[in-house]
């Protein structure tokens, strides 16, 4: 998200799951301030149920993501990798497949996956296709203010050792960067990269 907003370009993020009760709340308090610090737009809420996107229509969540690629126009969607534990994760992947299809004058032409900590790693390779990233992105230069708009999230960290600690954060993008010869690193799927001669 620092990468692309030090590029200036504008970066928008859709929360599609919350009610904005509870840690929830909190989240939307706080959500604002962590964007301000990667250069991004203020988070829009749509306000499903969360942990029960499973019980709302596709379609209505699929509506939301079309609204917002209509008003924003991007050219690049990032999503939560598709096999997540979190059924959450996997409704906002289906919903972008489907919101961004690639027909002639869409704006996206460029959907990555992300993983995301304690969600990614504990599905079943047995019952998910595993995230196998094939893009990355050194932020090394970035690295400080991922970690400072992270700690706006302190209520929904873990204590070390574990996969949503701000330790076990900081580990994973070492080790991404590690793997690929940078200090650190964000890793993501390539679901679809289109290449033309014009942007719409």
């Amino acid at each position: 998200m620092a990468r692309h907003a030090d590029a200036g370009e504008r970066v928008d993020t859709l929360v599609l799951c919350g009610d904005g009760s509870g840690l929830d709340a909190t989240r939307r308090q706080v959500a604002p301030n962590a964007a301000a610090v990667l250069g991004a737009n203020a988070p829009v809420f749509c306000g499903f149920p969360e942990n029960r996107s499973d019980t709302i229509p596709l379609l209505d969540i699929v509506a939301a993501v079309e609204r917002a690629i209509a008003a924003g126009r991007p050219h690049v969607v990032y999503v939560p990798h598709g096999g997540n534990l979190n059924i959450d994760h996997q409704t906002a992947f289906r919903a972008v497949l489907t919101a961004a299809r690639p027909v002639p004058g869409h704006a996206v032409r460029a959907i990555y996956s992300y993983e995301v900590p304690s969600s990614t790693e504990w599905s079943s390779p047995s019952s998910t296709v595993p995230f196998q990233p094939s893009r990355f992105v050194d932020i090394g230069a970035t690295i400080d203010r991922k970690m400072k708009a992270l700690d706006y999230y302190r209520a929904e960290l873990r204590d070390s050792p574990h996969a949503r600690s701000r330790d076990g954060i900081a580990a994973l993008a070492g080790l991404r960067g590690h793997q690929i010869g940078f200090s650190h690193a964000e890793a993501f799927g390539v679901v679809r990269q289109l290449i033309g001669n014009t942007v719409p």
